[in-house]
């Protein structure tokens, strides 16, 4: 099982729970889970901010289209 036998992982389960306690512990694996989520796609570059779907659009916009449109807006 690599370089921890059972009885390590065994040994660090206990410490956590006497020094964080029953309730504590699944919201301190929550919050790492996600902290490790988060870095991971962060370094491969799978976030949210590379997401093409979340970029906004952007369009170049005529002068004379927008006078045109502001004008209409106002004679109505």
């Amino acid at each position: 099982m690599g370089p921890f036998s059972a009885w390590h992982i065994i040994l660090i389960v206990l410490v956590a729970l006497l020094l964080f306690g029953p309730s504590k512990l699944p919201e301190l694996g929550r919050g790492f889970g996600k902290m490790f989520r988060e870095f991971k796609d962060a370094t491969t570059g799978n976030g949210l901010a590379s997401s093409s779907d979340e970029q906004p659009v952007r369009k170049e916009v005529n002068p004379a289209e927008v006078s045109q449109t502001d004008k209409g807006q106002v004679q109505k």
